[in-house]
């Protein structure tokens, strides 16, 4: 039954956020059914986003397309229409993509992982003619410089990283810090989004508050890795003068989390 509502659920959303739902329902279908087609292509307010036709690929499309999960227009509010963002855990670039789209002085560095993955951000940066506004890194952000193991399932999945499925092909990939990534930004870096599948606590904590003094709006997954808590986040945060505005749980210890140094609600 749940499976059922699920799927109800995401043909309303088809038809109701996409320019082209009829085709998309079409190539999902036909994808259960024979493999065929391996792409899909959304098109939303005069944008094209392609992903694998895998549903882990397609989540995020309809995360920030339909859902608008991150909120945007509160995470960009008040802000200098010239401002700086880093998207940590890139994924396709749907947020960067959306965020660039809603405020075109911006200049987002775009961080992703996995090999894969990165190869749909950099290809959808440059379908959307993004490219004066979105930096991508086919690169993790960690707690330290080099290179890390990485989980990659090769098919540009959500579930990259310390959630990805058992058996998933490791994969080595360069990595730099919190540091390294802010200071390659074009200037001071406002606003942040964090969707790492583990790894954010092992990148932020890592990080000095100091890191974090120009920032002023974040936005935050957090998942279910033992031996943390969102807790620990929060204090780290709390610290370096950005607090809770809103909290989204999904489960006891896996959310969304805003965060704000201006008080805004």
């Amino acid at each position: 039954m749940h499976r059922l509502r699920h799927a109800a659920r995401r043909v309303r959303q088809t038809l109701a956020a996409f320019d082209n739902s009829a085709a998309l329902l079409s190539g999902m279908t036909r994808g259960r059914l024979t493999g065929e087609p391996t792409e899909l292509e959304f098109r939303v307010h005069g944008l094209t986003v392609t992903v694998p036709n895998r549903k882990g690929a397609r989540v995020p499309v309809y995360e920030v397309f339909a859902e608008d999960a991150y909120r945007l227009s509160w995470f960009t509010a008040g802000l200098d229409p010239t401002f700086v963002a880093v998207d940590i855990g890139a994924h396709v670039g749907c947020f960067s993509v959306a965020l660039a789209h809603q405020a075109p002085g911006v200049h987002i560095s775009a961080y992703e992982a996995s090999p894969s993955t990165a190869a749909y951000l950099q290809r959808n940066v440059v379908a959307n003619r993004l490219g004066d506004q979105v930096s991508t890194h086919a690169a993790a952000v960690s707690s330290s410089t080099g290179v890390l193991e990485f989980a990659d399932n090769d098919s540009a999945s959500a579930l990259n990283g310390l959630t990805a499925p058992a058996g998933a092909t490791l994969v080595e990939v360069p990595c730099v810090t919190v540091a390294q990534a802010f200071a390659g930004a074009p200037g001071p870096v406002q606003l942040v989004k964090i969707d790492t599948e583990g790894a954010e606590y092992d990148l932020v904590l890592a990080s000095d508050p100091e890191h974090w003094a120009s920032v002023r709006r974040v936005v935050l997954e957090y998942h279910d890795v033992p031996g943390h808590s969102w807790g620990e986040l929060e204090r780290f945060f709390g610290r370096a003068g950005l607090h809770q505005i809103a909290h989204e749980p999904e489960t006891p210890r896996q959310g969304t989390v805003w965060l704000s140094r201006d008080g805004l609600a």
